[in-house]
């Protein structure tokens, strides 16, 4: 049976061509996936220049009260319908399934995931630079961050480079250049330079060895703070190495910045990486106060009460 394009759409993390196709082929088969039947790109919507590229919206039921459930709108009760009863679940067993299997579910139910473009240096000064979705800020106090990478087949050389000199920088990727760094994830042989392939311009940081993405408007440089191997329970295998990075400096570009100078996500354009191949760019957004036992506390109190009296 041949492959057609609609069959390699959840094929793509894997490393091996699939079905007998050709490196070429499978590769055409799947920038063809990305762009048939679907609407060009418009650059004019996410111009910085022109219109914001995120559009702030109302947050969904403004009327909620404290307590009322998830069907207590009609939003609510749509959503609900999916789950009404058992034969409406899959269930994945960890301890049953393939890791691969685990490893898709993964990343196309934990989204969207921020994106770490990480810029590291070997102890012999070779420069690497490659996207990380497995990231997250941790604390501001100290300021940490942290990047989990793979060790299959082998350690990756951004985890190796960072353990030997103790440095690198983290680099924020907004759209205008997420095809740029998108090609860094390239598995380029080690004498082909991820920064040549991708296009991208090395700029000076000032704390550490490794350089700064200069196309991207936030970048964080980095010492490590600390690293976590994860060994399997099972087989003994170090199967992922955690960095813990503590932040030394953050670049912002002035013209991604707000009246309170903060990054403006609307001016960032900062993408994610969702499943499979996607990556995913915000387009609306709406503001939700956090509620606060000082001025809510009574009001909820109350609504208990009374809840428990009609009980």
């Amino acid at each position: 049976m041949p492959t057609t394009i609609k069959s390699v759409f959840n094929l793509e993390t894997s490393t091996n061509t699939p079905l007998g196709l050709d490196t070429t082929n499978y590769h055409e088969a799947l920038v063809a996936n990305c762009l048939d039947g679907l609407p060009p790109f418009e650059e004019s919507s996410y111009n910085p220049s022109g219109e914001p590229a995120i559009k702030y919206i109302q947050p969904p039921n403004p009327g909620w009260k404290f307590g009322e459930s998830v069907e207590s709108t009609e939003l609510g009760r749509k959503w609900m319908e999916g789950a009404k009863f058992e034969d409406d679940w899959e269930h994945f067993d960890a301890e049953k399934e393939e890791n691969r299997k685990i490893y898709t579910l993964m990343i196309s139910g934990i989204q969207p995931r921020p994106i770490a473009f990480v810029s590291s240096v070997s102890a012999t000064g070779e420069e690497n630079i490659a996207p990380f979705s497995f990231f997250q800020a941790l604390s501001p106090s100290p300021p940490l961050i942290m990047i989990s990478a793979l060790n299959a087949p082998r350690v990756k050389d951004t985890t190796a480079n960072i353990q030997a000199t103790k440095e690198f920088t983290v680099n924020i990727i907004s759209l205008p250049w997420i095809v740029q760094a998108n090609a860094a994830s390239i598995d380029a042989p080690v004498h082909i330079s991820e920064w040549e392939v991708a296009g991208l311009t090395k700029e000076p940081s000032t704390h550490v060895r490794a350089p700064r993405v200069k196309e991207s408007a936030f970048s964080i440089e980095c010492t490590l703070f600390d690293k976590y191997d994860i060994v399997h329970p099972d087989t003994g295998v170090s199967t992922s190495t955690i960095t813990f990075g503590l932040i030394k400096c953050i670049h912002v570009r002035k013209d991604v910045l707000n009246a309170r100078g903060l990054p403006d996500p609307a001016k960032l354009q900062s993408v994610s990486r969702l499943g499979d191949i996607s990556y995913g760019l915000t387009t609306e957004a709406f503001r939700l106060p956090r509620p606060s036992w000082a001025s809510d506390g009574e009001t909820i109190e109350k609504i208990l009460e009374e809840r428990q009296k009609a009980e």
